[in-house]
């Protein structure tokens, strides 16, 4: 396996700086994910972390901003009626992303 280069920063910086970015996290150990995902933002200087945990990758995430942790769920009703945590993750991301193009203008 080879490392492949971080495209994070030259995206934010260079390619797209007025964008609204956003990144993901993956981590397997709950107790880092906070840190890391604000870690993130810190150093790329973007708008959004969605971060979760391996375990459970499909049904819980934190959205995270410089500003706010905001976590979505699916409960075991909305899991039964077919829906997946991605709505969620969407539905979120449109309300920051229209947020973001309104504080622009």
């Amino acid at each position: 396996m080879k490392m492949v280069p971080k495209m994070l920063s030259p995206l934010v910086k260079d390619w797209a700086p007025k964008a609204f970015i956003i990144s993901f996290k993956l981590e397997t150990d709950p107790s880092i994910i906070i840190s890391r995902a604000r870690n993130a933002l810190e150093v790329y200087q973007h708008q959004v972390v969605v971060a979760n945990i391996l375990e459970s990758l499909q049904s819980f995430v934190v959205i995270i901003t410089k500003d706010s942790e905001t976590k979505l769920l699916l409960s075991e009703e909305e899991v039964e009626k077919g829906m997946v945590i991605e709505q969620k993750i969407v539905d979120d991301l449109q309300s920051r992303h229209t947020a973001f193009i309104c504080d622009k203008n």
